[in-house]
């Protein structure tokens, strides 16, 4: 883990975000994220390969993804690291809630991202 934060104020966070929709995921870094490190990828084997090659604060998780659900790396995500908190950031109810059953911290639908820097707060001060 990165430990980019500090519990008074939250500094810069190394964000791995899995989204295949290239320019909704430039939108939400620009308007939402821009404080932050945010590595986006669109697919379960880039999610992987991200993440053996650098050190993540957080994770973020579309359902739908290029090649697979985001279920799928959630599950193996909180198995090789079961304290990094990983939101779930589908349109769909339905993908929010299977991204919870296979481990996700926390939920802030598409429809809800101008209350993501609340939940990365929230979740990344829960670890201190």
């Amino acid at each position: 883990m990165a430990q980019l934060f500090s519990l008074g104020h939250l500094a810069l966070v190394n964000i791995l975000y899995l989204e295949n929709h290239a320019v909704f995921a430039e939108q939400v870094t620009r308007q939402f994220l821009s404080a932050h490190r945010v590595t986006v990828v669109p697919s379960l084997s880039a999610g992987r390969s991200a993440l053996a090659s650098d050190s993540y604060d957080l994770v973020l998780s579309d359902y739908d993804l290029d090649d697979g659900k985001g279920e799928e790396f959630v599950r193996e995500c909180r198995a090789a690291h079961p304290r990094l908190p990983i939101i779930a950031a589908s349109s769909h109810d339905v993908g929010n809630a299977a991204l919870v059953r296979a481990g996700a911290s926390a939920v802030c639908g598409k429809m809800e991202f101008d209350h993501i820097q609340e939940v990365i707060t929230g979740l990344l001060h829960e670890r201190v």
